[in-house]
Protein backbone atom coordinates (compact mmCIF):
# COMPACT_ATOMS: atom_id res chain seq x y z
CA UNK A 1 0.00 0.00 0.00
CA UNK A 2 1.53 3.61 -1.10
CA UNK A 3 1.67 5.98 1.67
CA UNK A 4 0.36 8.96 0.62
CA UNK A 5 1.90 12.56 1.31
CA UNK A 6 -1.13 14.73 2.91
CA UNK A 7 0.04 18.13 2.39
CA UNK A 8 0.55 17.07 -1.29
CA UNK A 9 -3.10 15.80 -1.80
CA UNK A 10 -3.74 18.89 -0.08
CA UNK A 11 -2.04 21.02 -2.36
CA UNK A 12 -3.76 19.26 -5.11
CA UNK A 13 -7.11 19.87 -3.56
CA UNK A 14 -6.76 23.41 -3.11
CA UNK A 15 -5.50 23.59 -7.18
CA UNK A 16 -8.81 21.96 -8.04
CA UNK A 17 -10.17 24.24 -6.13
CA UNK A 18 -8.94 27.83 -6.06
CA UNK A 19 -6.17 27.59 -8.74
CA UNK A 20 -2.19 27.17 -9.35
CA UNK A 21 -2.10 31.01 -7.37
CA UNK A 22 -2.23 30.17 -3.86
CA UNK A 23 -1.42 27.07 -4.49
CA UNK A 24 2.27 27.42 -3.35
CA UNK A 25 1.70 29.48 -0.85
CA UNK A 26 -0.74 27.22 1.27
CA UNK A 27 1.75 24.43 0.42
CA UNK A 28 4.74 26.17 1.73
CA UNK A 29 2.81 27.30 4.59
CA UNK A 30 1.57 23.94 5.40
CA UNK A 31 4.74 22.19 4.92
CA UNK A 32 6.46 24.58 7.32
CA UNK A 33 4.05 24.27 10.09
CA UNK A 34 4.14 20.20 9.71
CA UNK A 35 8.04 20.29 10.15
CA UNK A 36 7.35 22.44 13.16
CA UNK A 37 5.83 19.85 14.46
CA UNK A 38 7.23 16.86 13.94
CA UNK A 39 10.61 19.18 15.10
CA UNK A 40 8.85 19.90 18.61
CA UNK A 41 7.69 16.70 19.09
CA UNK A 42 11.42 15.35 18.61
CA UNK A 43 13.18 18.00 19.97
CA UNK A 44 10.72 17.45 23.37
CA UNK A 45 11.25 14.05 23.45
CA UNK A 46 15.48 14.58 23.27
CA UNK A 47 15.00 17.39 26.29
CA UNK A 48 12.58 15.73 28.56
CA UNK A 49 14.94 13.85 30.52
CA UNK A 50 16.51 17.26 31.22
CA UNK A 51 13.03 18.58 32.77
CA UNK A 52 12.84 20.85 29.41
CA UNK A 53 10.95 21.37 26.58
CA UNK A 54 12.06 23.35 23.78
CA UNK A 55 10.87 26.79 24.39
CA UNK A 56 11.90 26.16 28.69
CA UNK A 57 15.36 25.63 27.25
CA UNK A 58 15.52 28.28 24.84
CA UNK A 59 14.65 30.29 27.85
CA UNK A 60 17.22 29.19 30.06
CA UNK A 61 20.16 29.13 27.36
CA UNK A 62 19.09 33.37 26.93
CA UNK A 63 20.19 33.27 30.52
CA UNK A 64 23.00 30.37 30.36
CA UNK A 65 24.11 32.58 27.25
CA UNK A 66 24.34 36.09 28.97
CA UNK A 67 26.95 37.92 30.80
CA UNK A 68 25.83 38.19 34.09
CA UNK A 69 23.23 34.81 34.28
CA UNK A 70 20.50 36.65 34.91
CA UNK A 71 17.80 39.16 32.80
CA UNK A 72 14.65 41.05 33.75
CA UNK A 73 12.05 38.93 32.64
CA UNK A 74 10.96 41.61 29.98
CA UNK A 75 13.99 41.40 27.96
CA UNK A 76 13.71 37.16 28.21
CA UNK A 77 10.84 38.10 26.42
CA UNK A 78 12.01 40.57 23.47
CA UNK A 79 14.59 38.09 23.09
CA UNK A 80 12.05 35.30 22.38
CA UNK A 81 9.76 37.28 20.96
CA UNK A 82 6.92 36.08 23.12
CA UNK A 83 3.93 37.37 24.93
CA UNK A 84 5.00 38.68 28.71
CA UNK A 85 2.13 35.69 29.97
CA UNK A 86 3.88 33.07 27.99
CA UNK A 87 7.35 34.20 29.42
CA UNK A 88 5.93 34.34 32.99
CA UNK A 89 4.94 30.54 32.53
CA UNK A 90 8.18 29.95 30.95
CA UNK A 91 10.24 31.07 34.25
CA UNK A 92 7.19 29.22 36.30
CA UNK A 93 8.35 26.03 34.85
CA UNK A 94 11.84 26.53 35.25
CA UNK A 95 12.01 27.58 38.66
CA UNK A 96 9.96 24.76 39.74
CA UNK A 97 12.41 22.58 38.17
CA UNK A 98 15.31 24.31 39.67
CA UNK A 99 16.76 25.75 36.59
CA UNK A 100 16.55 29.59 37.93
CA UNK A 101 15.44 31.33 40.49
CA UNK A 102 13.61 34.55 40.66
CA UNK A 103 15.71 37.65 42.35
CA UNK A 104 14.74 41.16 42.91
CA UNK A 105 16.86 43.90 40.82
CA UNK A 106 19.36 45.37 42.62
CA UNK A 107 18.91 48.99 41.66
CA UNK A 108 14.84 48.67 40.45
CA UNK A 109 12.69 47.62 43.53
CA UNK A 110 9.78 47.07 40.42
CA UNK A 111 12.31 44.80 38.60
CA UNK A 112 12.54 40.91 38.77
CA UNK A 113 15.06 39.13 36.96
CA UNK A 114 15.28 35.21 36.31
CA UNK A 115 18.78 34.00 36.91
CA UNK A 116 20.20 31.20 35.91
CA UNK A 117 21.35 27.93 39.04
CA UNK A 118 24.13 25.99 39.05
CA UNK A 119 21.89 23.14 37.73
CA UNK A 120 20.41 25.07 35.06
CA UNK A 121 23.70 25.68 33.90
CA UNK A 122 24.62 21.80 33.59
CA UNK A 123 21.04 20.74 32.55
CA UNK A 124 21.81 23.71 29.48
CA UNK A 125 25.08 22.11 28.80
CA UNK A 126 23.98 18.64 28.76
CA UNK A 127 20.89 19.19 26.85
CA UNK A 128 22.75 21.25 24.10
CA UNK A 129 25.50 18.46 24.30
CA UNK A 130 21.96 16.25 23.22
CA UNK A 131 20.74 18.59 20.53
CA UNK A 132 24.17 19.13 19.15
CA UNK A 133 24.51 15.08 18.64
CA UNK A 134 20.84 14.92 16.91
CA UNK A 135 21.59 17.55 14.63
CA UNK A 136 18.56 19.83 16.63
CA UNK A 137 16.68 16.58 15.07
CA UNK A 138 16.81 17.98 11.46
CA UNK A 139 17.87 14.48 9.81
CA UNK A 140 17.73 14.20 6.77
CA UNK A 141 18.36 17.42 5.84
CA UNK A 142 21.80 18.04 4.92
CA UNK A 143 24.00 21.11 5.55
CA UNK A 144 22.97 22.99 2.67
CA UNK A 145 19.16 22.24 3.01
CA UNK A 146 19.38 24.06 6.38
CA UNK A 147 21.96 26.78 4.73
CA UNK A 148 18.80 27.34 2.30
CA UNK A 149 16.29 26.69 5.00
CA UNK A 150 17.50 30.13 6.61
CA UNK A 151 18.58 32.27 3.72
CA UNK A 152 14.75 31.74 2.59
CA UNK A 153 12.99 32.55 5.61
CA UNK A 154 15.09 35.34 6.85
CA UNK A 155 13.30 37.89 4.23
CA UNK A 156 9.75 36.80 6.28
CA UNK A 157 11.29 37.12 9.39
CA UNK A 158 13.14 40.48 8.75
CA UNK A 159 9.51 41.69 7.31
CA UNK A 160 7.87 41.13 10.55
CA UNK A 161 10.99 42.10 13.08
CA UNK A 162 11.96 45.32 11.45
CA UNK A 163 16.04 44.28 10.74
CA UNK A 164 17.76 44.29 7.70
CA UNK A 165 17.62 41.42 5.82
CA UNK A 166 21.26 40.26 4.63
CA UNK A 167 19.95 37.66 1.68
CA UNK A 168 18.22 40.23 -0.33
Amino acid sequence: MDVIDPISEARRQWSSRWGATPTPAMAAVTSIMRAEQLLMTRLNAILKPFDLTFPRYEALMILHLSRRGSMPLAKIGQRLQVHPTSVTSLIDGLERTGHLRRVPHEHDRRMTLAEITDQGRAAAADATAALNQARFCTGPLRRRDLEAIFDLLEPLRADADGFVSKSR
